[in-house]
């Protein structure tokens, strides 16, 4: 393994970007808005496995592909874009009322949710960037686990460390939210909300230049 003072800053570098607010912290809140905190918990659970995905690619080389064939890139960025705004779409288009006719928000089943966040972060090439740019520079090649092994490791704390800042978001999230639920317009305002962040990631994503 690394040295300890490599470990250190390895830890402490990650810790910084896990809770810089970014896309999987979004979209954690957006699912926690549009279908309350077990969606947001699902979502967030869905990223974490789907990370694992571009963990192995890492520990492989296969993320490298994405340098070397900027078309196979693209065309996964783009999937990733268009799923997004589908899911958003959908979330704005949602129209569900109860017996008294009050608009009311019905969580996606767990099963639904974590699919979703899943294919999301499968989709997004920018985590096989993103681990194929940061490791390498905690890696020791001289150390006594292969090359690939400390991939593994290292990429699996991160992940880690991303999914519990995400799982702070949801909750600080769904905390605002319980204090809301019992206002119909709060609530279909939430749900609007979320769908309109993610429509906004997948723009983002589809117009990144890199």
């Amino acid at each position: 393994m690394p040295s300890v003072e490599l470990l250190i800053a390895f830890v402490v570098t990650t810790s910084i970007f896990a809770f810089i607010p970014g896309p999987s912290m979004l979209y954690a809140a957006a699912q926690t808005m549009a279908g309350g905190r077990r969606s947001g918990f699902m979502a967030t659970l869905g990223i974490h496995v789907g990370c694992y995905v571009h963990v192995i690619a890492a520990a492989a080389g296969l993320s490298i592909l994405f340098h070397a064939v900027p078309t196979l890139y693209l065309a996964v960025k783009l999937a990733g874009a268009a799923y997004l705004i589908w899911l958003g779409i959908a979330l704005l288009r949602t129209r569900v009322t109860g017996e008294t006719g009050i608009p009311v928000i019905k969580p996606k089943s767990a099963r639904r949710a974590f699919a979703e966040s899943m294919t999301v972060e499968v989709l997004n090439p920018k985590t096989a960037i993103f681990f194929l740019a940061f490791l390498p520079q905690f890696i020791d090649a001289t150390a006594s686990f292969p090359v690939w092994v400390q991939f593994l490791i290292l990429g699996t704390i991160v992940n880690i460390m991303f999914s519990f800042a995400d799982v702070v978001c949801v909750m600080l999230a769904g905390a605002v939210i319980e204090k809301l639920r019992h206002s119909s317009r709060v609530q279909n305002m939430m749900q609007r909300a979320g769908g309109a962040i993610l429509v906004g990631l997948g723009v983002h994503v589809a117009l990144q230049r890199s």
